[in-house]
């Protein structure tokens, strides 16, 4: 399952999630942004690449559609409403993820 976590700069929340998602077995997760900064810009073949696509907050979810409807399809693409106030790895950050992102994938039980 490739899992594409999308957030503005790639710096701490879509990043967080690559690395916590990572470590589960069947799993491969890379993070974009959507901003012009981006440490590794949201693309086409990033999109192409990802069997679902989950942005951080509303305004991703909606730059995403915009830009890459013609990809994105029958494509699941899933806003995890996490707002922009939380640093690389941070606990709290770590938790919503866990909460919330299996709503939307099946996650096997692994080392996390």
């Amino acid at each position: 399952m490739n899992l594409l976590f999308i957030c503005s700069e790639n710096r701490l929340r879509s990043p967080t999630a690559e690395s916590v998602f990572s470590a589960y077995p069947g799993i491969q997760a890379i993070g974009a942004g959507t901003g012009v900064n981006a440490q590794t810009p949201v693309s086409r073949d990033l999109i192409e690449w990802a069997n679902i696509v989950l942005v951080m907050e509303k305004h991703h979810q909606d730059e995403v559609a915009r830009t890459y409807k013609d990809v994105l399809k029958e494509k699941p693409l899933v806003c995890l409403d996490i707002p922009d106030h939380y640093e690389f790895m941070e606990p709290e950050l770590i938790t919503l993820l866990k909460e919330r992102v299996p709503e939307y994938v099946r996650l096997s039980s692994g080392k996390i």
